[in-house]
């Protein structure tokens, strides 16, 4: 079935992805970047910034975008590296990959450009596929190596959360984790709380964390669930309100109702030699806690016993 690409004046072109029970899930080429995916109920579950650039050659702030081949500044090249600002393709052959034959998966393509391998000399190609089911929502990024030579990268997807009040929620499976905190000089800390809830600005890489992490939202009644594969790492971001006036592209208040919670290669990075090709999985879904219970068992979120 023919993707159908949606083109608006100078806006980055999109695809939109429907399943069956009405979840929905909005893509643009410009990224890769998932920039909606709504629930049944057609609830946002994603943050997007109020003051989000939709013009390339800006990354839109909110969304899912893919930071490869360096996270954040970990490295000598831009922040985040490249891949969120630069045009994908289709990709018809996601070998070894079934192919896609409905509305709800895209297959996506990267491939380094002349202009990279002034940046970063290693010719790679990067896929990604995105599926929306019923409550889910699921990337497999695929780094390959098409080089003559080794390399190594690292990589995250930033999933910006929309969440009812940030200083209300809280994040179970951390717990008793090192951590490299951002906000000092990177210095390896370990996790003292139960669950860890935000009270300021927070900046931190997990590492080595569990395969489920959840982010428990009483007010939205909803927990959302992040599952991870071969991405052993997990960051934590959300600037809080001064830092959040500084960045231009971010409201004021918009830091109350988002949190970052990414699945990340960060501390040790992935080498490649040539024709190697590595593959991480990465799912969110949405579990309801219940509106009588009044409180939801974050080890059965985390134990996966909805």
């Amino acid at each position: 079935m023919a993707i159908n690409i949606i083109k608006e004046g100078d806006r980055s072109p999109r695809i939109i992805l429907h399943e069956p029970t009405g979840s929905t899930v909005e893509v643009l080429l410009y990224g890769a970047q998932v920039i909606s995916w709504k629930n049944e109920r057609r609830e946002e579950i994603l943050f997007m910034s109020n003051k989000a650039v939709w013009k390339p050659p800006k990354p839109v702030r909110g969304g899912i975008p893919i930071c490869f081949p360096q996270f954040a500044n970990f490295g000598t090249l831009e922040q985040h590296g490249f891949a969120r600002n630069r045009l994908w393709s289709l990709d018809d052959d996601p070998s070894p990959l079934t192919p896609a034959n409905n509305q709800s998966t895209a297959d996506l393509l990267l491939k380094s450009t002349e202009e990279d391998l002034k940046t970063w000399p290693y010719r790679f190609e990067l896929r990604l596929r995105i599926t929306v089911s019923a409550g889910k929502l699921t990337m497999i990024p695929r780094v390959r190596n098409v080089d003559n030579k080794a390399f190594t990268f690292t990589l995250a997807l930033r999933n910006y959360f929309s969440v009812s009040d940030v200083s209300e929620v809280r994040v179970e499976g951390l717990e008793t984790l090192d951590y490299f905190d951002n906000l000092s000089k990177r210095e390896r800390y370990t996790e003292q709380a139960d669950a860890i809830t935000f009270d300021g600005e927070i900046d931190r890489v997990y590492l080595s964390t569990p395969t489920k992490i959840a982010i428990i939202d009483h007010e939205k009644k909803r927990t959302i669930v992040l599952r991870k594969e071969g991405m052993v790492d997990a960051v934590l971001w959300n600037p809080w309100d001064k830092k959040a006036k500084a960045i231009p592209d971010l409201g004021d208040e918009d830091y109350k109702t988002m949190l970052c919670l990414d699945a990340a290669a960060v501390e040790n990075p992935i080498s490649l030699k040539p024709c190697e090709e590595w593959k991480g999985r990465q799912e969110l879904s949405i579990v309801s806690s219940s509106y009588f219970s009044g409180q939801l068992d974050p080890s059965k979120v985390i134990n996966g016993l909805h």
